[in-house]
């Protein structure tokens, strides 16, 4: 599958965005260990999220899906997963696949975990190493990659780790075997990173510490089902961001969006570049900020993006890459080596993209140098990852001529209707069979 991409005009709209991928995946796994039922709401229903739930109830889970976005979780409690009777197959999911291999690293059976082509290839030391610290026993590739065999039947005692990189999906493996550990368990992040995993742990009525970057948690604490509001996904939001600022002249309002503090670098960075973008009807929802998003079109400027903000924008910078491209003058990102290891090399894919469309782009190994220009026509590879397939159909919107995005499959597995979405705002977007 391609993405046909015509030089359109983005107007005024009012639109939704599914709902949160990394809120939806937590809820799932947390209600299926809690005790009682936890309804979700506003459920993505992206390719990622239904190999979570798969897996969920591959380990005895009564799961029950009502409509689209509604979510039901008959909890097996802390101690109540159940062996499955084949490997677990996670798609291109790292975060299911790390956060997972947490929850099962003290499970009293043993388990295995997969994944496809791209997942394969994704390196899975950085939780190996911290959970084999607590006891337990994970094999994985002579590289360190997917499948990850689990051992099971181990005793865990709780550890304090110090991440070596900030990654939520760390933190959230190490803190979630914390619950089958005897003692503390504790992390550390050189980085604030999102934190949906401590705070929808807090609204299941597990006491979650927090001091100075320090979360720690008491193993054995028993979560309790709760309904769940998942909030629209920000990381989905920001093409329609996008679209709206590279626009001649629009106006957007993107409703109920989770603006979780630990999230919002993408907006803080294109603030920075002169985007005209505000947040109104605040309000808290099960724990996480929620807000309308409106968007101006604007003259974005080049500069050197804060490499503090790389941990609050991590899945947004191939968004950035494009607003930078359109910006006037050269931006510079740095710090951002960890986008190497995403479902893509996202540095060298977006370059790579870029250029193709006429833009300049300085490569280094953590990071890069975009020189702001105008987009041209042609045939752009996605290299297979969903949000470089976006991110350039966004850039194709604004671009001279017509422009091919290649291999936009892996789209719905976090954006199902991505084209039908941008197609509200006026971009002219089109799904077409590979020939």
């Amino acid at each position: 599958m391609h993405f046909q991409v015509n030089p359109s005009k983005v107007s005024d709209a009012s639109v939704t965005v599914p709902g949160d991928k990394s809120v939806s995946h937590r809820a799932l796994m947390l209600g299926s260990i809690a005790t009682g039922r936890t309804e979700i709401k506003g459920f993505l229903t992206g390719e990622d999220c239904l190999a979570t739930m798969a897996a969920m109830q591959s380990l005895g889970v009564e799961i029950k899906q009502p409509s689209a976005t509604e979510i039901s979780i008959q909890g097996v409690g802390l101690h109540g997963l159940q062996a499955p009777t084949a490997d677990l197959d996670l798609g291109n999911s790292g975060t299911a696949m790390r956060l997972i291999a947490g929850l099962l690293a003290g499970q009293k059976f043993s388990s295995v975990l997969t994944g496809d082509e791209s997942l394969s290839g994704r390196p899975m030391s950085r939780i190996i190493t911290p959970l084999k610290l607590m006891g337990a026993n994970i094999e994985s590739d002579c590289d360190g990659t997917p499948p990850l065999q689990i051992s099971g039947g181990l005793q865990l005692h709780g550890i304090h780790y110090d991440l070596p990189m900030a990654s939520a999906q760390v933190k959230s493996a190490v803190l979630l075997a914390g619950l089958y550990s005897s003692g503390v368990t504790s992390v550390t992040e050189p980085a604030m990173t999102r934190d949906h995993t401590e705070r929808m742990l807090g609204s299941m009525g597990v006491t979650v510490s927090k001091s100075d970057g320090k979360i720690s948690l008491q193993g054995g604490q028993q979560l309790q089902g709760c309904p769940v509001n998942v909030p629209a996904d920000l990381s989905s939001a920001s093409f329609v961001m996008l679209a709206a600022l590279l626009a001649e002249k629009a106006d957007v309002l993107i409703t109920n969006v989770g603006v979780n503090p630990t999230r919002t670098g993408v907006i803080e960075i294109l603030q920075g570049m002169g985007g005209d973008i505000t947040l109104v009807n605040m309000q808290l929802l099960g724990g996480e900020p929620v807000a309308d998003i409106r968007v101006r079109s604007s003259q974005l400027s080049g500069g050197d993006v804060d490499p503090a903000l790389v941990s609050l924008a991590i899945d947004e910078f191939p968004v950035l890459f494009v607003a930078a491209a359109a910006a006037t003058g050269k931006t510079v990102f740095s710090g951002i080596a960890e986008l190497r290891v995403k479902e893509s090399d996202r540095i060298a894919a977006m370059s790579e993209g870029l250029r193709n469309l006429g833009i300049q782009v300085d490569e280094s190994p953590d990071g890069a140098i975009v020189h702001g220009g105008q987009f041209g026509g042609g045939a752009v590879q996605s290299h297979g990852d969903h949000r470089i397939a976006m991110s350039l159909a966004i850039a194709g919107t604004i671009a001279s001529e017509s422009v091919l995005v290649k291999d936009v499959a892996a789209v719905n597995t976090s954006f199902p209707d991505f084209c039908q979405c941008m197609a509200s705002v006026g971009a002219d977007i089109s799904p077409i069979e590979a020939i």
